[in-house]
């Protein structure tokens, strides 16, 4: 039998069958069979999580990563904000359409979502003008207005993808587009 760990230092002996063994302490060999529960416990909590997130995808009506950020609307009284369309301060999220609510995670394997808002608080949705980065990437982009003035601007590579959140979003919050919300009827 080929000894695959040699290390120096440890006591060897010899079995009746001619192979050599290593000897460990019985502090040593305690140690081991604690890491080896350990690993069994990480590996029973990944399977949970994957399961979880596996399950929520299945049952969700439209996931994906999309880029997204937030902006607050000024309150009345307050200076209009800033023109801040040169900062750059999108940030990749997993998105999930799940139920009455839709769910922001920093990466699809998470557990627990970053940030959520029921699909009944969004007021206005709509398209954005397209942006061009400087790595000459075309982003089209939507935004979703909740009653309590959050903004959520959200971005994609994939105009399909765009076009199925938009589609999606305005079926689930019953909301048409901008025009709809503002004038309150709808356009023909």
């Amino acid at each position: 039998m080929l000894n695959l760990f040699t290390v120096r230092g440890m006591p060897w002996g010899s079995s009746t069958d001619g192979q050599k063994k290593v000897e460990l302490p019985a502090a040593e060999v305690e140690s081991l069979r604690s890491a080896v529960a350990d690993l069994e416990e990480r590996e029973a909590h990944l399977k949970a999580q994957l399961e979880h997130v596996d399950e929520l995808l299945r049952s969700a009506r439209l996931s994906g990563y999309l880029y997204i950020r937030t902006r607050w609307t000024a309150l009345p009284g307050e200076p209009p904000p800033l023109d801040d369309t040169e900062v750059d301060d999108w940030l990749p999220r997993f998105v999930v359409l799940h139920g009455l609510c839709l769910f922001f995670y920093l990466l699809s394997t998470d557990l627990s979502p970053q940030d959520s808002t029921l699909l009944s608080d969004i007021v206005e949705i709509g398209p954005l003008p397209s942006l061009t980065r400087e790595d000459e990437e075309t982003r089209y982009a939507f935004y979703m207005l909740t009653g309590q003035g959050l903004r959520y601007e959200c971005s994609s590579i994939s105009k399909i993808q765009v076009d199925s959140w938009l589609s999606a979003l305005r079926s689930d919050c019953k909301v048409g587009s901008d025009a709809t919300v503002l004038n309150g009827s709808s356009q023909i």
